[in-house]
C-alpha cells in the first residue's frame, strides 16, 4: 500500500469516526431532554384567583403601598396602562383566553421595580417564567414606544436647546450649558460562549448606558448597547449623538454674549473626565493640574452642574431596582429593559415628582458655610458603574481657549457669592 492511500484511508477512518461520535452525542441530548408531564400545572390556571392582580386591588385603600408595589399611584398607573395597551394586547383564543394588557403591565413594573427572575416572579404574578420570558421584553419595548415620542424629546431647533441653557443657569448658575453628559456601565450576566465581548476594566461584564440630562433631571437623550469592553472614548464616538456633533447637524445656537457681561461664549455640554475637552464639551482640570484658585472655583462649578446626570442615575437605579444586579436576560432584551426605565423615569418625574423624586433625591448645598446638605441618590449601592478616568491627551488650543474663558468669567463677572465657600 502506497503512503498516499494509506493517508486517505486514515483520513477517512477519521472522519467516520467522528461522525458517529457527533451522531451519539445528539441521541444522547434527544433523550436526556425533560418530557413534559402534563400541559399546564393547575395552580397555573388559578391565575385570576392567586394573581397579584388582586392583591393590587386591596392596596388601593393603602396609597403608600401601592406606589411602593408600582412605583406609582393608581392614575399614574391607569394613564401609563392606556396609553401602553394599544401595543400589548392580545386576543382570545379558543384554546385559552390571552392574559390581559393590566397582568402584562403590572408584572412588568414589578419586574423593574424588584429585579427578581422570573423564577422567582411566576408566583406572586401566576405566570410561567417561560411566558414572563416573552412577555416582559414585549412590554418593555412597547413602553418605550409608546412614550418615546413624548417624553424622551431630543431638541431638534436652536430655540429648544437654549430653553435648556437658559433653565440651567437659572438653576444651576452655569450659563450657555445645553446639557450635562456621562455614560455608566450597567453590570450584566454575560450570554454564553461570549468570552470577554462585555468584560471592562473594572474585570465585571457590562454593557454601556450613555445619557444627557437636562436642568431638570430628564433624559433627553439615552444610547445603550455599547459593550463594556469598548473605552470610554469609544463609547461616546459609537452614538448617534457624537457623530451629529461632529457633523454639526445637531442645530446648536451659534456663540452668544453672556448675560451681564460681554463674553462671546459657545453653548457646551459639561462632562467628566472621562469625556475629551472640545469647543462644545467642556471637562473639569485634572487634580494635578489644580495649581490656581481659579481652576478650583471652575471646577466647582461645572460639578455643580455636572452633578445633575449623576442624581439622575442615582434615582433610575433607587426607583428600579433591576439595576441592583446584574441583569441575567439576553443583551437585546437588556435594552428594552433599560431603555424602558429611561422613558418610564422622565414619565414618572413628569406626573408625580414629589413621590418619584422627594426632595432628598437631589443635590443640595448649604451656601453660607459651604457644606454639602445632600448629595442625592447615587449609584454606589447599585450596579452602575462610573466611566474610567482617561488622560488629558492632545487637547485642541481652541477647547482650552473656551474653558479658559469660561474659568474667567466664574472668577468675574459670573461669580456667585458662595463659590470660595466650597473650594
Amino acid at each position: 500500500m502506497s503512503p498516499s492511500s494509506f493517508v486517505l484511508d486514515a483520513e477517512a477512518a477519521l472522519l467516520g469516526l467522528l461522525f458517529i461520535v457527533l451522531k451519539w452525542k445528539k441521541a444522547k441530548a434527544s433523550k436526556q431532554r425533560k418530557r413534559r408531564t402534563v400541559w399546564c400545572k393547575q395552580w397555573l390556571q388559578k391565575r385570576d384567583q392567586l394573581s397579584h392582580v388582586n392583591l393590587l386591588n386591596e392596596l388601593k385603600i393603602y396609597p403608600e403601598d401601592y406606589r411602593n408595589y408600582l412605583r406609582m399611584d393608581e392614575k399614574t398607573y391607569l394613564k401609563l396602562l392606556k396609553t401602553v395597551s394599544p401595543y400589548i394586547e392580545k386576543q382570545d383564543t379558543i384554546m385559552r383566553n390571552a392574559i390581559s394588557p393590566h397582568e402584562r403591565l403590572t408584572v412588568t413594573l414589578r419586574f423593574l421595580a424588584t429585579g427578581r427572575s422570573y423564577e422567582c416572579l411566576k408566583f406572586s404574578a401566576i405566570i410561567s417564567p417561560q411566558a414572563l420570558g416573552k412577555i416582559i421584553p414585549e412590554t418593555c419595548e412597547a413602553i418605550y414606544l409608546a412614550l418615546q415620542k413624548e417624553y424622551l424629546q431630543f431638541p431638534d431647533s436652536a430655540e429648544k436647546w437654549k430653553d435648556i441653557a437658559e433653565l440651567f443657569e437659572e438653576r444651576w448658575n452655569f450659563p450657555h450649558c445645553l446639557g450635562a453628559i456621562d455614560g455608566k456601565h450597567i453590570n450584566i450576566v454575560p450570554p454564553a460562549d461570549n468570552g470577554s465581548y462585555y468584560y471592562n476594566y473594572k474585570k465585571q461584564h457590562s454593557m454601556v448606558l450613555m445619557a444627557i440630562v437636562d436642568a431638570k433631571y430628564r433624559f433627553i437623550y439615552a444610547d445603550f448597547g455599547t459593550n463594556g469592553r469598548i473605552s470610554d472614548g469609544g463609547v461616546l464616538q459609537n452614538t448617534k449623538f457624537f457623530e451629529k456633533l461632529q457633523n454639526k447637524t445637531l442645530k446648536l445656537p451659534n456663540s452668544e454674549i453672556l448675560r451681564n457681561s460681554s463674553r462671546c461664549l459657545p453653548y457646551v455640554f459639561v462632562a467628566d473626565d472621562a469625556f475629551p475637552l472640545r469647543n462644545d464639551m467642556l471637562k473639569p482640570y485634572r487634580q494635578a493640574d489644580l495649581n490656581s484658585h481659579q481652576k478650583k472655583i471652575f471646577n466647582y462649578r461645572l460639578s455643580r452642574a455636572r452633578r445633575i446626570v449623576e442624581n439622575a442615575f442615582g434615582i433610575l437605579a433607587s426607583r428600579f431596582r433591576i439595576y441592583h444586579s446584574a441583569i441575567n436576560v439576553q443583551p437585546d432584551n437588556i435594552e428594552k429593559i433599560v431603555m424602558a426605565t429611561c422613558v418610564l423615569h422622565n414619565f414618572l418625574l413628569e406626573h408625580i415628582p414629589s413621590n418619584y423624586s422627594p426632595r432628598k433625591c437631589f443635590y443640595q448645598e448649604n451656601t453660607d458655610n459651604g457644606t454639602i446638605i445632600s448629595n442625592g441618590y447615587n449609584t454606589t449601592s447599585s450596579h452602575m458603574e462610573n466611566f474610567q478616568r482617561r488622560n488629558q491627551g492632545n487637547v485642541l488650543s481652541d477647547a482650552k481657549r473656551v474653558r479658559l474663558e469660561f474659568e474667567t468669567y466664574f472668577t468675574m463677572e459670573g461669580r456667585v457669592p458662595w463659590q470660595d465657600n466650597f473650594v
